[in-house]
């Protein structure tokens, strides 16, 4: 009997990760990545693009676990597929079924997919926190989502904003202003140089969320040496960040965070979790169990067995083939 398998795709900022994996075992899959990132021109995301990078991993995947077998389901998860999806959704069905016989494709935000890694398919909420923010969570029957709107209109307690409250901070130290930290002056100094220097240097940037992100973790060591204006700046950011998981969340779900914000430790998973405990008393916090490609794989796994939970949406979990039923 040959392998029925299963396809999964995380596509980000930092490029391509595609993985194959037996339904029975998803959890174990063969990977391969690109350092790539997918095109995103006028029509959205760039579909033949994202098909240049994938195909022939998924044939190099195919190849490397003995050629046999089907590929029962694809799942693709894509940062901005909700917003500039639209071209993925029109052309990737047929491409995808021409080139590897596939008839079962899931297209999903990459917020669904974490939320998949890190939950799976029971009810809850699940805050990915990088250098922007977004909630999403469901009973199951629904998505809600909460933030995600940017560093200019939102992405409240993410790494921008962390990062921008931070500068804030050194610059009004600078000035004389209150609300100023020497501690942060100094460490944005050490970082960008002169004060009167750093417009130049942000403004012009076409990365400035990630340029501001990169001094969240500076924030957060002024704030382990006991700057009181660097931990309060922490402790705003977990209450939106609790705020947002509050807004999505289902009565008696769990909540899970991800995403590389967490990685800056007790500064700021310590307030996180007081706020979370006083504004989801009867919310469950959970360790998240895996990232947005384990997630991908779940959903691919439980589409090749017609066990696919999770609720459809036109642009955050869209199945083709279920159109028209």
């Amino acid at each position: 009997m040959t392998a029925s398998r299963v396809l999964a795709v995380d596509s980000g900022g930092s490029g391509l990760r595609v993985a194959l994996a037996d339904v029975s075992a998803p959890r174990r899959p063969e990977t391969l990545a690109s350092q790539e990132p997918v095109r995103t021109g006028g029509s959205g995301i760039d579909a033949g693009h994202l098909l240049e990078q994938l195909l022939p991993m998924a044939r190099a995947l195919l190849d490397r676990a003995g050629g046999g077998g089907e590929v029962s389901a694809v799942a693709i998860g894509a940062a901005g597929m909700g917003t500039l999806g639209g071209q993925l959704r029109a052309e990737l069905p047929a491409a995808l079924g021409e080139s590897l016989g596939v008839d079962r494709l899931a297209l999903a935000a990459d917020a669904v997919t974490a939320y998949a890694g890190a939950l799976g398919q029971r009810p809850g909420a699940v805050v990915a926190a990088g250098t922007g923010l977004i909630a999403l969570g469901t009973d199951l029957s629904a998505w809600q989502r909460a933030d995600g709107w940017g560093h200019l209109l939102g992405d409240s307690g993410g790494g921008a904003w962390i990062g921008r409250a931070g500068l804030d901070a050194a610059l009004r130290a600078h000035d004389g202003r209150r609300g100023g930290s020497a501690a942060l002056l100094a460490a944005m100094e050490s970082a960008f140089g002169p004060a009167q220097e750093l417009p130049a240097k942000l403004y012009p940037r076409t990365d400035r969320p990630a340029v501001l992100a990169s001094f969240a973790p500076e924030v957060a060591r002024c704030a382990a040496g006991g700057d009181a204006v660097a931990a309060d700046i922490l402790a705003r950011a977990a209450g939106h960040i609790a705020e947002s998981a509050s807004a999505v969340c289902p009565p008696a779900g769990q909540v899970a965070l991800t995403g590389g914000l967490l990685k800056m430790g007790d500064p700021l998973l310590v307030p996180l979790r007081a706020e979370l405990a006083s504004q989801l008393p009867s919310a469950g916090q959970v360790a998240a169990a895996g990232d947005p490609l384990d997630g991908a794989l779940l959903i691919a796994a439980a589409l090749a067995q017609d066990a696919l939970r999770l609720p459809r949406h036109p642009t955050l979990l869209y199945v083709p083939a279920e159109q028209g039923r």
